[in-house]
């Protein structure tokens, strides 16, 4: 079973840092991907970013590139997301989901976490 544990977010004032964590387990494939989607209140649910655990590749939402990194810990099995110069427009739950990154309409979710940006 499929199992995805976020931990993380929290509120920062505009232009700080977060760093939010999703460790998985029950993947039995050997390439997946990782990554994490968030929603804002009365908005649709947006892809923010992925990583694929073979390659390390990512991929980034337009209205995070440059501001959020995503990277993983093979050892631990650890996905983050770093999130710097955080705009209000940021503030959402964040969703990890694996192991394809949302492609798959069975893929797991996580718990979510709340970020909030605001002064």
């Amino acid at each position: 079973q499929v199992r995805l544990v976020e931990s993380g977010g929290g509120l920062v004032q505009p232009g700080g840092s977060l760093r939010l964590s999703c460790s998985d387990s029950g993947i039995t494939r050997d390439n997946y991907a990782i990554g994490w989607f968030r929603q804002a209140p009365g908005k649709e649910r947006e892809g923010v970013a992925c990583i694929s655990t073979g390659d390390s590749s990512t991929y980034y939402g337009n209205s995070v590139k440059g501001r959020f990194t995503i990277s993983r810990d093979k050892a631990t099995k650890t996905a983050f997301l770093q999130m710097d110069s955080l705009k209000p427009e940021d503030t959402g739950i964040y969703y990890c989901v694996g192991p394809t990154c949302g492609v798959n309409e069975f893929d797991t979710w996580g718990q979510g976490t709340q970020v909030t940006v605001s002064s």
